[in-house]
């Protein structure tokens, strides 16, 4: 079992930065935020291996967004810089088994979720 709070999200100008948290309890693999905004589907945006340390970005976030780990207060961190308006959403964290690397950002492929963190992005 693993569980997943999530935190961090606010409202922000075009250009700005937040910084997304996931606390997370229990052993997995894989951890990615996804992110869902209205009338569209979730869409994964980054993806850490835990133990190894591989990342994975959706291409619209590559060079914006950072997904780290904080080994003191297990938690990964989404560090979101140049914020868009398009980034405006719901992000959730998510936490995943064994995943090639075809699979880290799809949804269907993570079992655990966290509550999500509404982020807005005003132009």
């Amino acid at each position: 079992q693993v569980y997943l709070v999530d935190s961090g999200g606010g409202s922000v100008q075009a250009g700005g930065s937040l910084r997304l948290s996931c606390e997370f309890s229990g052993f997995t693999y894989w951890m990615a935020w996804f992110r869902q905004a209205p009338g569209k589907e979730r869409e994964g945006v980054a993806a850490l291996h835990i133990l190894g340390g591989s990342t994975i970005y959706a291409d619209s976030v590559k060079g914006r967004f950072t997904i780290s780990r904080d080994n003191v207060k297990n938690t990964v961190d989404l560090q979101m810089n140049s914020l868009e308006p398009d980034d405006t959403a719901m992000y959730y964290c998510a936490a995943g088994g064994a995943l090639g690397i075809s699979r880290v950002l799809a949804r269907d492929s993570y079992k655990y979720w966290g509550q999500g963190t509404q982020v807005t992005v005003s132009s």
